[in-house]
């Protein structure tokens, strides 16, 4: 993953832009799951979503680092 990345001369952490990806893509998994159903098989909807975002943000990581490197 890259260390910095530069927006308007501005650096941010490598790692927030990808928190903030994986969070819009998150959000959009979220509303399938939640227009399909799925939730009401679900126990604890905060919990599963939480798991699903850093599954979500493991997986850009791991992709960025193979790709960048």
């Amino acid at each position: 993953m890259q260390n910095d990345i530069s927006i308007g001369g501005v650096y941010l952490p490598g790692l927030l832009v990808m928190m903030l990806a994986a969070f819009v893509v998150a959000r959009v998994v979220w509303q399938i799951l939640s227009w399909t159903g799925f939730y009401s098989l679900v126990w604890h909807r905060a919990l599963f979503n939480l798991a699903l975002y850093i599954l979500i943000l493991g997986t850009m990581c791991s992709l960025s680092d193979r790709l960048f490197s």
